[in-house]
């Protein structure tokens, strides 16, 4: 029996849909690390706990008001599980926190 050969893309796009089906909403509770505002307004973090981190991104247009998020609060963050294809990082896509 022969396996199908995928491409880099392919496999991350099936992957993709695989953790969006499984994962449609989820809360996630971690401390935020490595938080950055660069001048497009989204805010990107890391969620994490004593074991493991998962990155994350908060768009401009799911922010409510100003988002006052620190490294080292403690949050519960609700989003949808993705994939950020091009570099086949899996990640939270925020909607609040």
């Amino acid at each position: 029996m022969s396996e199908p050969v995928l491409s880099v893309s392919g496999l991350n796009q099936a992957v993709a849909e695989l953790l969006e089906q499984e994962f449609a909403w989820v809360t996630v509770e971690g401390e935020i690390s490595n938080l950055a505002r660069p001048a497009s307004g989204h805010i990107y973090f890391s969620l994490k706990d004593d074991r493991a981190q998962l990155r994350a991104a908060w768009f401009r247009k799911r922010q409510r008001g100003r988002a006052e998020i620190a490294n080292g609060d403690h949050v519960l963050a609700y989003g949808r599980v993705s994939i950020y294809e091009a570099r086949g990082d899996y990640q939270l896509i925020v909607e609040r926190v």
